[in-house]
């Protein structure tokens, strides 16, 4: 297993430099000076050559990235332009935050998802079923924002039974108000990732109630609770660690928007803020720790996986 730990861990090397040059290429060659915070229409040309010399602006983009590279390398992830805050302490700052939003949306899916999809399946063009393949097919198809948008409109604004901006209510520090804070982000974030779990989950079982090993339990007299959960929901559940591997990608995107429309204040919304604000230093260091969780991510579900079913470490040798 340790072997086969390295080799994904070496594998991702070249991925992550290849992300990390793409990424500053193309934050290089967008629209827009970073330097425009420090400027103002009074200032000489001097003045402003001055203050792109001491962030370094003014060297070739391979000098740059060099440069960066050899600060990421030691730790150091500079200062944000927009604030001059140190980035790392601005991460730190929101990153938990981050992690309690996608965590929590990744449990719910995962337990929502597996019980949806067997009740869907056992339950085969039955009215239930065809109830929970309509929603799962719009849980799939409907932005995230609209969605977002639907939930503050009822819950929020008509019922004001549930906060819609922000993690704390100001002046209130418990953790009853974070989990209503938390309610209407992670339904939006968990929504999409649920539909899509269900209709494996409902057709991997369905795969599976038709093979020959569950004619043979039945014909031992095992009960269909018994075979359901003991046999079939074990081998049509192996897929799904997959599933959430793919799924971080779009885990990761949905929160950046779901933390820009709820004032989340996580990883996403600082993202937004550095965007719009043209803080490339801060854009490089969000991308490349995104990247470096997705892969961790992944590798966490190729493990998984290949615990779960050996044949997998064996074809990485």
């Amino acid at each position: 297993m340790s072997k086969y730990i390295r080799k994904r861990i070496i594998e991702a090397i070249p991925i992550l430099i290849f992300i990390s040059v793409i990424s500053f290429l193309l934050i290089k060659l967008a629209p827009g000076d970073p330097i425009r915070a420090f400027i103002n229409p009074k200032m000489k040309p001097s003045d402003i050559a001055r203050i792109r010399h001491n962030l370094g602006l003014d060297k070739p983009i391979y000098i740059q990235y060099i440069l960066w590279l050899k600060n990421v390398l030691k730790g150091d992830l500079g200062y944000s332009l927009i604030n001059s805050r140190p980035i790392s302490t601005q991460i730190i700052e929101r990153l938990p935050a981050t992690i309690l939003l996608m965590g929590s949306s990744l449990l719910i899916s995962l337990v929502l998802g597996i019980i949806l999809g067997v009740i869907s399946a056992v339950n085969k063009n039955s009215l239930i079923d065809n109830i929970l393949s309509v929603i799962s097919y719009i849980g799939i198809s409907i932005p995230s924002f609209w969605f977002a948008m639907i939930l503050i409109y009822i819950f929020s604004v008509n019922l004001k039974l549930l906060p819609s901006v922000g993690m704390h209510t100001i002046g209130v520090d418990s953790k009853l108000d974070i989990l209503k804070h938390l309610i209407l982000p992670c339904t939006v974030l968990s929504f999409g990732n649920i539909s899509v779990i269900t209709r494996y989950i409902r057709s991997n079982v369905i795969s599976e109630l038709s093979e020959d090993y569950v004619m043979i339990a039945y014909s031992k007299g095992l009960s269909k609770k018994s075979i359901l959960y003991k046999h079939v929901l074990k081998n049509a559940i192996l897929p799904i660690i997959t599933i959430l591997g793919m799924s971080l990608p779009n885990l990761v995107a949905g929160a950046f928007i779901t933390e820009t429309i709820f004032g989340w204040p996580g990883m996403g919304r600082l993202g937004i803020k550095a965007i719009f604000g043209f803080d490339y230093p801060l854009i490089m260091a969000i991308t490349m720790l995104t990247s470096i969780l997705l892969i961790i991510g992944n590798l966490l579900a190729d493990i998984c996986y290949s615990l779960v079913d050996p044949r997998i470490k064996e074809l990485g040798r």
